[in-house]
């Protein structure tokens, strides 16, 4: 799996009509910078409200997963979130034009399409997977649902569906990398059986629904009347049961629907907010299962210090020390950061390192070796001078000078052979060349310092 987190490269766009709604829209992916995340932009809506792709913020979950927040709402994501985690796409505005995506031919594979035509860009940040550490459980003993999720290295799912049809009879889909994803999951459309599709017209959904854009099965015998019914709800005059399926459709693949349902988890359990490494099993999964189980995610992500830099020490530096030593004047005995583990332009976090071997423990204290508290804010001073640097052209050319320290506190003593994870967050934008800041460093769980810096960003010449 890729370490480093990816957005686009460019703007592109899609169109079409939303399956619920039936109402046109255009829908536009933008870059986004690292820890941006996936948010949606309601560009018809006075303000251009912003809508977060976060489970706290579904509302609805009938025959797709709907968001909201105040009063911008958006339909059925889940095709589209489903793209963006397939290609690995950590970072992405999706704005619309309409309260809905355009369903397409009913899966992922539109959209697939248009962001790999815009190319993927690699960013300066590290990808904050969630590890899944022990095993996780859903239930809904009415409706005979079953979710878990166990810890594994990678992300794997296996989906079974069983809706007890004599046209699909049981079925099992998965994947072992989320590389499958593009080539053996995208392509495959959503399904509605015939029975459904007609409660669901009369509730009003549906209306952009057509023979096009869903597999719809049918697992009973037609009277006249109801082929007139189909033909007036999908505007056709062809209308044909063949096998099973109207309008003479093929399977893309002998367990598409069972595909399908596969890629609907992939998109609900995006919604818990970060890549996943684990093995997903589940069992005649549906909507509201899959944000039920994503809201389980999400808390225990929550209960796992998510507030703490996650910090790995296999993957790769976004800056080495070599990097380091060009943006900051500090030389031994007093360059206090040792890699950068990520960098954006509000946001940075690395490491320090702490060795008996360092000239400081000779006289604090003889016997009693603890790091001074003035180079732990030394070393956050030194990481948010990366920070700062990093939003100009040319960071070898500036100085970073400290203008003032606040709110500090010590909370833990830090001894030989810690690690210090520093980060360092933008308080405001920078302005006139002055930075303020927020810091704090870690060993392990325990938050040790913390403080408020400002800094000024001067010119070499």
């Amino acid at each position: 799996m890729n370490t480093k987190q990816h957005t686009i490269k460019k703007p592109v766009s899609v169109s079409g009509v939303g399956l619920h709604t039936g109402q046109m829209a255009t829908m536009t992916f933008l870059p986004a910078e690292a820890g941006h995340g996936y948010k949606f932009q309601r560009v018809d809506l006075e303000g251009q409200p912003i809508v977060e792709a976060d489970v706290d913020y579904v509302v609805d979950t009938s025959r797709g997963t709907t968001l909201q927040k105040g009063e911008a709402r958006v339909n059925t994501v889940e095709h589209v979130l489903a793209a963006l985690v397939g290609l690995q796409i950590d970072n992405a505005l999706i704005q619309l034009d309409g309260p809905e995506p355009p369903i397409a031919d009913g899966s992922s594979i539109l959209f697939v399409e248009a962001l790999k035509d815009s190319g993927l860009e690699e960013q300066n940040a590290l990808r904050n997977y969630f590890e899944i550490p022990k095993s996780v459980y859903y239930s809904d003993k009415s409706k005979d649902i079953d979710i878990a999720a166990m810890p594994a290295d990678d992300y794997r799912l296996t989906v079974m569906v069983d809706y007890n049809s004599q046209i699909l009879g049981s079925q099992h889909a998965s994947i072992t990398h989320i590389k499958q994803f593009e080539k053996e999951i995208a392509p495959c459309r959503t399904f509605v059986f015939l029975h459904e599709l007609e409660m669901l017209y009369e509730q009003g959904l549906i209306r952009g629904g057509d023979v096009d854009n869903a597999v719809v099965i049918v697992d009973r015998e037609l009277q006249p009347e109801q082929m007139d019914r189909l033909q007036k709800i999908f505007n056709k005059e062809d209308i044909v049961v063949n096998q099973g399926f109207l309008n003479n459709v093929e399977l893309r693949y002998k367990n598409e629907p069972a595909r399908h349902k596969l890629l609907d988890v992939i998109g609900d359990l995006a919604l818990a907010g970060r890549p996943l490494k684990g093995q997903i099993m589940a069992a005649r999964p549906g909507h509201a299962a899959n944000v039920a189980f994503a809201r389980k995610l999400k808390k225990m992500m929550q209960e796992t210090h998510s507030n703490i830099p996650h910090y790995d020490p296999k993957m790769p530096a976004v800056c080495d020390i070599n990097k380091i030593s060009e943006m900051l004047p500090h030389r031994f005995p007093f360059l206090m950061v040792d890699k950068i583990f990520h960098l954006d332009s509000k946001y940075v976090a690395g490491i320090k390192n702490v060795s008996i071997n360092e000239p400081i423990f000779t006289g604090h204290f003889p016997d009693n070796p603890v790091f001074p508290g003035v180079l732990m804010i030394e070393a956050l001073a030194q990481t948010g001078g990366i920070l700062v640097l990093g939003n100009y052209e040319n960071p070898e050319n500036h100085w970073t000078y400290f203008l003032g320290v606040d709110k500090v506190k010590f909370r833990k003593m830090v001894k030989p052979g810690d690690t210090l994870i520093l980060q360092c967050e933008l308080i405001s934008p920078i302005k006139r060349g002055i930075a303020k800041m927020k810091g704090e460093a870690y060993v392990g769980n325990d938050l040790v310092c913390e403080g408020e810096m400002t800094a000024r960003i001067v010119p070499k010449d």
